[in-house]
């Protein structure tokens, strides 16, 4: 009797603490906010607030460890990239990223971190375990986007005032070629099979879907909301799914997320979100798609498979960059 009783209690305390521990690295997205200096963690599962964590001044870019451990977020007024653990939450040391760090990405193996530096014109390449700065690469004039090959061969960045995307080798960390797209590239995202590189133009208003093989624009994307001017328009974040059938784009000011035919190019509808839409981040699972909402101070949930949008999450002051723990 006593020992059944005492295996019961053991049972029970291994089954509390395993459901303590679990909302900090499964199903768990992160929202940097930009206006009060934190960052907000959010459970994917019951769509709820965790907790609010302080981070330097001006987060924005965000990213996570493949094996999901790390939280990298750019500190752009502290000219510094911090590291935090996932279950934790502690801000574990700083790497160098050179001034005003924007968005960085990760090479798919986890190391190195690619940062664009947008007041010095580099994108600078960082070792993430011997915390050094492994090359610094000359690109045009106000970098931000960034993104990664699935081969891990080609970085790209995007200049915001040179409008180019610029092709990078990771082996020799040089540009072997540039792509002119519309005014003020912000963002890029490869397809998960590396068959198509789109870079969304703020300014421009547009789209590009280029092939990385030839460095060639396949379509200019264009958007036309009833209603709404063209000036408002604004694409930014981009998404797209696995299987490659269909992308998501974030219209800032417009407060729209566009669904796009990833096959065809084609929009197929625009979602009404929160106000001056920033970025998006998938769940691992595809269910759902959340959307930073700088303006209105909150994130919207996108049901992937329905196109809807479900839920809106209230966080910190001008949420901007969101990122999942891809380890469920």
């Amino acid at each position: 009797m006593t020992m059944t009783r005492t295996a019961l209690l053991a049972g029970t305390a291994a089954l509390a603490a395993l459901v303590t521990a679990a909302p900090s690295l499964a199903g768990t997205a992160y929202v940097t906010n930009e206006k009060d200096n934190t960052f907000t963690v959010i459970d994917t599962e019951t769509l709820e607030v965790i907790k609010t964590v302080p981070t330097g001044q001006r987060p924005r870019g965000i990213t996570i460890s493949p094996d999901g451990a790390h939280l990298y977020i750019c500190a752009s007024d502290d000219d510094t990239v911090e590291v935090y653990d996932t279950k934790t939450f502690e801000m574990l040391h700083t790497l160098p990223s050179g001034p005003d760090p924007e968005l960085f990405v990760l090479h798919p193996t986890g190391n190195p971190l690619y940062i664009a530096n947008e007041d010095d014109n580099l994108v600078t390449v960082v070792d993430v375990n011997d915390h050094t700065v492994l090359s610094e690469v000359v690109v045009g004039v106000e970098p931000e986007g960034m993104a990664v090959s699935p081969d891990g061969k080609t970085v790209i960045n995007t200049s915001e005032t040179t409008n180019m995307a610029h092709f990078i080798d990771t082996e020799t960390n040089e540009i072997y070629a540039n792509v002119l797209v519309d005014a003020r590239p912000r963002f890029a995202e490869y397809k998960s099979d590396g068959s198509e590189l789109w870079v969304s133009a703020e300014i421009g208003g547009t789209v590009a879907v280029i092939d990385p093989a030839t460095q060639e624009i396949k379509k200019t994307i264009s958007f036309e909301v009833p209603g709404i001017s063209p000036e408002a328009l604004q694409p930014v974040g981009v998404r797209i799914t696995k299987d490659g059938k269909f992308a998501f784009v974030a219209l800032g000011p417009s407060n729209r997320v566009a669904v796009i035919d990833g096959t065809t190019h084609e929009v197929l509808e625009y979602l009404l979100v929160g106000q001056r839409v920033w970025q998006l981040a998938f769940t691992p699972d595809e269910k759902y798609l959340f959307s930073t909402n700088g303006v209105s101070n909150d994130v919207s949930v996108i049901d992937v498979a329905t196109q809807e949008v479900i839920k809106s999450i209230t966080v910190g002051s001008y949420p901007w960059g969101v990122v999942v723990n891809p380890v469920n």
